[in-house]
């Protein structure tokens, strides 16, 4: 969303960015304030004091209904919000929402909205604008709002609430945008009049978070692999890849004293950094294992320059991509995938010189994997290793967004 706004900026637009408040997002995950210092400073930011109200934790701000039937309070405060819009903890957001930019176009003028989800109320917003100034307006649904992408199949029927909304949303919506080929598929089969509309828009990654330079490790002082991205797998996932991790340190000499390190948001809300994951994690520090927290944007190059070999943990299947794994390409470094066979980032990893393959979420293969990646991480040549990092050029950040920018740009035009 940084990349778009500032896209459309160099292009000559005047950008306005409708978000939350800072001290909102605190509540939820946390906020990269170093994310902030690589918007264009021509950009215009609008901050609501909008918030998920389930996510407070301070109990003294609890009324006596929430203080003595905490999961009662949540289910009825889930089902009022779904009475303005179809999506918990976020559907009461619409009437600010739609203020917002009505009153944002009646002081300057709006040529286009764009509507970035999620949340999917933010579909309210636009529709509000077309409705009442006749705004033309575009989606960057990203994964998708009628597909699961975790299980790969309908998340709703089409005359359902959320289903009726998508189709009046993309009925007459400029352009739609998706993160890859599957979800684009799935759009353009179930809506065949608007396939001409369905583009893919890829996540790509920034070039400066790529270290950029040729790769040493240092076996002796012991091999280093590493884990930057949301912690949103299942605990019997982490379990599965730190048994073959554990496994590959006793079979391998080259693994014996390998560290293995993890970095990124784990939980939100209350249960952020204090939850069955963290436990897993502590447990697992004899063999090598080390959990750091989030980390700042502007520190993810130097972190990459520190490890030897990437560790692709991913949920889902066939629908889902992730930005990371083109970030991951951008190290040269060798990449073990910890996913389904059947996933979108096979598609994207094909033909990276050191990827390990996709072995599924199968404890031995993850072994063999691991103990490849030690080997590559040794054994590649500098020729090899910068083999890898070009196979990741053709999906910068920049290039992908100021081809999409432009495109949309035309399509709007038309």
């Amino acid at each position: 969303m940084r990349e778009t706004a500032n896209q459309f900026v160099k292009v000559g637009w005047d950008v306005t960015v409708v978000n939350i408040a800072r001290e909102s997002w605190e509540l939820d995950s946390g906020i990269d304030l170093s994310l902030l210092d690589q918007v264009d400073p021509r950009v215009k930011i609008v901050e609501l004091p909008l918030s998920r109200d389930d996510l407070e934790t301070d109990i003294r701000l609890f009324d006596e209904a929430r203080a003595l039937d905490p999961n009662g309070w949540v289910a009825k405060l889930r089902k009022r919000q779904t009475k303005t819009f179809p999506e918990p903890n976020f559907g009461e957001w619409r009437g600010d929402l739609e203020e917002a930019v009505l009153r944002i176009h009646q002081e300057h003028p709006a040529d286009l909205l764009l509507a970035s989800c999620v949340p999917y109320v933010n579909l309210a917003a636009a529709w509000k604008l077309w409705e009442e100034a006749k705004v033309p307006y575009a989606v960057d649904f990203r994964d998708g709002w009628s597909i699961d992408v975790i299980d790969g199949v309908e998340a709703f029927a089409r005359d359902s609430a959320e289903g009726v909304w998508e189709q009046k949303i993309l009925d007459d919506a400029v352009s739609l945008w998706v993160v890859n080929d599957p979800i684009a598929e799935h759009y353009r089969a179930r809506y065949p009049e608007h396939a001409h509309r369905v583009h893919v828009v890829r996540n790509g990654y920034d070039a400066d978070s790529a270290p950029g330079r040729s790769h040493s490790p240092d076996a002796e002082s012991g091999l280093v692999f590493g884990y930057l991205g949301t912690v949103n797998f299942t605990v019997p996932h982490l379990e599965t890849v730190l048994n073959a991790w554990r496994a590959a340190r006793a079979k391998e000499p080259l693994l014996a004293n390998a560290r293995f390190e993890l970095r990124g948001h784990l939980g939100n809300g209350a249960t952020r950094g204090a939850n069955r994951h963290a436990e897993v994690f502590k447990a697992a520090e004899a063999d090598g294992v080390f959990f750091g927290g989030p980390a700042a944007k502007a520190e993810v190059s130097s972190i990459y320059a520190r490890w030897d070999a990437m560790v692709l943990i991913l949920i889902g299947g066939r629908f889902v991509t992730s930005g990371k794994v083109y970030e991951y390409m951008a190290t040269g470094l060798p990449i073990v995938s910890a996913h389904a066979v059947e996933h979108d980032a096979s598609n994207v990893l094909r033909g990276h010189p050191l990827w390990t393959g996709a072995p599924g979420l199968d404890e031995a293969g993850l072994t063999e994997s691991f103990i490849k990646a030690a080997h590559m991480a040794v054994e590649t040549s500098d020729e090899e290793h910068a083999e890898a990092m070009a196979h990741a050029d053709q999906f910068t950040r920049e290039a992908l967004m100021s081809v999409a920018v432009k495109n949309l740009v035309e399509e709007l035009a038309k």
